[in-house]
Parts: C-alpha cells; sequence; structure tokens
C-alpha cells in the first residue's frame, strides 16, 4: 500500500515538473506563429537625365541691312554705304555678320573692320553684335577713273556659334564716278568729315559783317536826347 502511495506521488511530481516546460513551449509557438515577418523594401533610384544644351537662335529676328548713302563721286566726297546691324534685347545670343564686297580694278574700299582694297578684288569684314545693340558700319568708296562702275555685296548673318542657322544678304549697287578722288590711297574720308579750309574771302566778309552788327548795336542802345521845356509865367 506505501508502495502504491510513493509511485503516484512520483507520477503527480513529474506531471508537475513537466507542465511548466510544456507551457512554456506552447507559448513559444504562439508566439512564433503571431509573430509578422516584415519585407525590407530596397528604395527606388531614379536618374535625372541631364539637361540637353540651349540651341542658339534669335527669338526675334535681327535687321542686317545695307543702304546706300552717296552713289556720286567726285573731288569733294566719296561713295558711301552703310552696313546698319540691329540685335533686339529679347535676343540672347549675339548675332555675328559676315561680309564681302567685291570690287572693279581701281575702286577702293574703306571702312571700319574691311581690308583695304587698292585693285579688283574681294574684301571682307566680320563683325559682332551683342543682344540690345545697334552698330553702324560706314562704308566709304573711293576711284581712281571716271565711269560708271558695279559694286557688289554679299554676306552671312547667324546667330552665335550656329554657323547652320544664317541668313543671305546682297545688294548690287551702281556707282558715278565724275571725278577722281583726290586721293584714293587715304583711308580717311575725303573732306575730313566735311570741314574745309575757308577762303580769305569768306574770312574778310566775316569780319566785316561782325563789325557792321556792333556798330549797328551801338547805335540802338544810344540814349535819345532829353528835352527840357521852361515855361514862362
Amino acid at each position: 500500500m506505501n508502495m502504491k502511495k510513493l509511485t503516484i506521488v512520483c507520477i503527480l511530481c513529474l506531471c508537475l515538473a513537466v507542465m511548466p516546460a510544456i507551457a512554456q513551449e506552447n507559448n513559444t509557438t504562439v508566439n512564433e506563429t503571431n509573430a509578422t515577418v516584415t519585407p525590407t523594401i530596397e528604395p527606388t533610384v531614379i536618374e535625372t537625365p541631364a539637361p540637353a544644351p540651349t540651341e542658339a537662335k534669335f527669338r526675334v529676328g535681327p535687321t542686317v541691312t545695307l543702304r546706300p548713302v552717296n552713289d556720286v563721286i567726285n573731288k569733294s566726297q566719296d561713295g558711301l554705304i552703310e552696313l546698319y546691324m540691329n540685335n533686339p534685347s529679347l535676343n540672347d545670343v549675339t548675332l555675328t555678320a559676315d561680309v564681302q564686297i567685291s570690287v572693279p580694278s581701281g575702286i577702293h574700299v574703306y571702312g571700319e573692320g574691311f581690308g583695304y582694297g587698292g585693285a579688283a578684288g574681294t574684301v571682307a569684314g566680320k563683325f559682332e553684335v551683342p543682344p540690345g545693340t545697334v552698330r553702324t558700319i560706314h562704308i566709304n568708296i573711293k576711284s581712281e577713273k571716271t565711269g560708271d562702275f558695279t559694286v557688289h555685296f554679299t554676306g552671312l548673318y547667324w546667330p552665335g556659334d550656329d554657323k547652320d542657322a544664317f541668313q543671305q544678304i546682297s545688294l548690287t549697287h551702281p556707282l558715278t564716278v565724275e571725278e577722281p578722288s583726290p586721293d584714293p590711297t587715304d583711308p580717311r574720308p575725303t573732306g575730313n568729315g566735311g570741314t574745309k579750309e575757308l577762303p580769305y574771302t569768306y574770312i574778310i566778309i566775316g569780319c566785316l559783317a561782325v563789325i557792321a552788327i556792333a556798330f549797328i548795336a551801338m547805335m540802338i542802345r544810344k540814349p535819345p536826347k532829353t528835352e527840357v521845356v521852361i515855361e514862362e509865367e
């Protein structure tokens, strides 16, 4: 009888010892079942393409013209052509112009930026006009002999360095030479811009006119005579 009781007590002790282990294992299993695995998301890298280079172009078309001013050459004046270039301020690129002038034999061409031509051939000039500026080139033409001649102007202009976007300009203009130029090889305009030495006759007449005006002014400013009237009583 004592052996049976002892056996039962041992079995109960064994059950009491095993039950906490089973409970812990069940909790672990439940915890493992309830656990949520969060996947790791790698950030997506988006590569931004480099901006394409801005094309050089005119927002507003520039003005490039050749304007004949004087087509008669004599001892007192040269032939005169103006190269007018206007690049509006709305443009962001520089206006580049390349102009060539073909001259016959005996015609000389002088102008800012042009090579001097003393015989038949071609002279050329290259010009740059920044945005918002105007440039005018005066082209003086001299001749060694009389007669009628024709001068040919050709040119190209384009925005910045984009030569593929060029535009053309051209002008064919006749010139009449009544008298040969005094010094066709002198690059300065004939008459030095219109200033000439006055003849002595004009100087003398001018001095006499000044004296006459001064004399008249003195006569006008002379005070009038004052008359005194005495009345008798």
